[in-house]
């Protein structure tokens, strides 16, 4: 059932997510979705760094 949606709908191109962000501009205000991109940055770089921790803490692991 989901692959046959898939195929119906297609490939998102450009303008299609020209159209969301648009959309979703209108709906939560460009401040609201500047400080979610933020906060999604944020979060994706901690998880990196404490990826990197873990990695140089690993005794089993040799470089």
């Amino acid at each position: 059932m989901k692959l046959a949606l898939l195929a119906l709908l297609g490939p998102i191109g450009l303008p299609e997510l020209v159209i969301i962000f648009f959309i979703l501009i209108l709906i939560f205000g460009a401040k609201r979705l500047s400080g979610l991109g933020k906060g999604l940055g944020q979060a994706i770089r901690g998880f990196k760094d404490e990826m990197g921790d873990a990695k140089a803490d690993d005794p089993t692991r040799s470089e």
